[in-house]
């Protein structure tokens, strides 16, 4: 019987997710016999300041990959959105399944959509991706600092202490959720974030048994439109600290790539697209992307 060590954070959605994931594999091959490592990461544990403040998104990944480069897990399972621009050496991303959809939605405690939320009502949302876009549809909202796994913002929302808040349609689905949501926000109003409602399957280089494995599992048109988005941050050297986002699509058999950068203050805002032959490679998306990401940068 072969056996599959799968790494993943503690959170409810990260295991929701994993599991599903390795579900799917276990249904290719009833005799693999799977095995799940939780990690607790940086940013699972710090949980009182932005993600801003104490080193960006490579926090939730950083002690996976290290399980991963040290043996103790087979392939690890990340939101693609964690992902920074830079692997750990001796890693690569060796599948990339097929995509939920990646758009944000508002979740409102009086059920009032984005438009029809009171003057200055508290919007929950540690993402500067995020407040940038609300801001520019909503300028009158006040943005509240809100960090906390999904079922705790939720809560706080509830309870009151923000009016509404923005969360990934993705992971609500993931959890049995999706009833929550009061208004799915379109992506001409709030561009998801790079890799948004993907997930990452990372394993270490070299290793054939597992990369065969994945392969069977891998979704060309998904890891098409990531490595175009992640193309757009690597160029523009996006982390928790820059208001980044991307979103690819195949429309009419060709990439459809919109991106957005702002400071991270909120300013200089600029949105750019690329309309492109659908790339044969995942090389030639990211290529794509960072040439996006080139120009948004140089303006």
């Amino acid at each position: 019987m072969d056996r599959l060590v799968y790494a993943t954070r503690r959170s409810k959605l990260a295991l929701a997710q994993s599991r599903a994931f390795v579900k799917g594999l276990s249904s290719l091959d009833p005799l693999l016999a799977l095995e799940e490592l939780t990690v607790v990461t940086t940013g699972d544990r710090v949980q009182d300041r932005p993600l801003s403040e104490i080193g960006g998104k490579g926090l939730f990944v950083k002690e996976i990959e290290e399980a991963l480069s040290r043996g103790e897990a087979d392939i690890a399972v990340h939101s693609s959105k964690d992902l920074p621009g830079e692997i750990a050496p001796g890693l690569h991303i060796g599948c990339v399944p097929v995509r939920e959809d990646p758009r944000d939605v508002l979740v409102s405690r009086s059920g009032a959509k984005l438009a029809e939320l009171p003057h200055g009502a508290r919007i929950g949302t540690t993402s500067l991706r995020r407040r940038v876009q609300l801001a520019a549809a909503r300028p009158d909202l006040v943005m509240v600092p809100l960090r906390g796994n999904v079922d705790t913002r939720l809560r706080k929302c509830q309870e009151g202490e923000v009016d509404a808040i923005v969360l990934a349609r993705a992971g609500l689905v993931r959890l049995g959720l999706a009833e929550v949501v009061t208004e799915v926000l379109e992506t001409d109003v709030c561009l998801p974030a790079v890799g948004q409602g993907a997930l990452a399957i990372e394993q270490r280089a070299g290793d054939e048994r597992v990369a065969v494995l994945l392969a069977r599992v891998a979704h060309a048109e998904t890891s098409m439109a990531f490595a175009a988005e992640r193309g757009v941050m690597i160029a523009v050297e996006g982390s928790c600290q820059t208001p980044v986002a991307a979103y690819a699509v195949r429309e009419a058999g060709r990439l459809w790539l919109r991106g957005f950068l702002a400071e991270p203050d909120g300013s200089n805002v600029r949105r750019g697209e690329r309309r492109e032959a659908w790339p044969a490679t995942a090389a030639e998306a990211e290529r794509i992307g960072r040439s996006l990401g080139v120009e948004l940068r140089a303006r």
